[in-house]
């Protein structure tokens, strides 16, 4: 038994993506894994929506493993097992709705077995074999959810009123996010995503956005980047030599904006004051400002 320095390196995503029915998850989530990858035959989808992630098939060649009831939490498992057998990179679960509340999965188990609470120490661990593949595949995984559908009369900015279907809870078992990376929950029918849980930082202060191959990119560079320390951020920002350069830092490093706000904002006045032609005479030397 050794203590080590931690240290993030190589990481396998774990990122789930929820919402309504028609808000778009499965687009997002191929998307997303196809920024990841840069290769659409490295991409598999076990699909136990009737077959949904094929209507997608004009994006690329990814692999699809279709899934039929029982949808109990061995099969899951075994059909992760295939997908990491067949050398895949990025495997999307679509959705692990049908784990918790389809036929043959965990409540319907519970129902079969009485439905009484002592039940449940038949039914947990089987579900947590689930999870536990999930948390321990050598693959990025990113799963889908569906959450439950309410609706509200709200008005336009036309001021005609208009009624506007809205994702609420999960339809999974209560606590799954705790386990993810990065939970996106996509709140319309515009697909626009927001993180409900982000241990990456890069999406804590964003505004709504739609999840594209972009959104996969910053996070396989994430995974795969050694960490900045507080001395590396600081080494960086001393060295930049724009105020692009010093933005796009900042940017990448959404960990570091608060605590070093006033090293970014020195630079930033330095770079912009060496960018002023006014700051500068004719023979080059630098005009100071009192």
């Amino acid at each position: 038994m050794n203590l080590k320095q931690s240290k993030r390196q190589n990481v396998k995503l774990r990122l789930g993506i929820s919402g309504a029915s028609g808000f778009g998850k499965t687009h997002s989530a191929l998307l997303l894994a196809y920024g990841m990858t840069g290769d659409w035959s490295k991409i598999a989808v076990v699909d136990s929506e009737n077959s949904s992630a094929s209507l997608y098939s004009d994006l690329g060649n990814f692999n699809v493993l279709d899934l039929s009831a029982p949808y109990s939490p061995e099969r899951y498992i075994e059909a992760i097992k295939t997908c990491e057998n067949a050398s895949m990179e990025v495997i999307i679960i679509d959705s692990i709705t049908h784990e918790w509340n389809g036929t043959g999965g965990c409540l319907d188990i519970h129902s079969k077995l009485g439905g009484r609470w002592q039940d449940w120490s038949v039914v947990t661990p089987r579900h947590q074999a689930f999870i536990d593949k999930i948390l321990q595949s050598s693959c990025h995984i990113i799963t889908t959810a569906r959450r439950k559908i309410d609706y509200s009369l709200d008005v336009g900015s036309n001021g005609k009123s208009k009624v506007v279907k809205h994702g609420t809870k999960e339809v999974t078992r209560e606590g799954f996010e705790y386990e993810l990376t990065v939970n996106f929950e996509i709140v319309n029918d515009q697909h626009l995503a927001k993180a409900s849980k982000d241990r990456t930082n890069l999406f804590s202060n964003t505004h709504e956005f739609v999840i594209n191959s972009k959104t996969g990119e910053r996070l396989l560079k994430w995974c795969n980047a050694e960490p900045f320390t507080v001395k590396d951020v600081i080494e960086k920002i001393n060295s930049a030599l724009s105020v692009s350069e010093l933005t796009a830092l900042y940017n990448d490093n959404p960990a570091f904006q608060q605590g070093l706000q006033p090293q970014f904002r020195s630079k930033k006045e330095q770079l912009e004051k060496l960018s002023n032609p006014q700051n500068f005479s004719t023979n080059g030397t630098t005009n100071q400002t009192p």
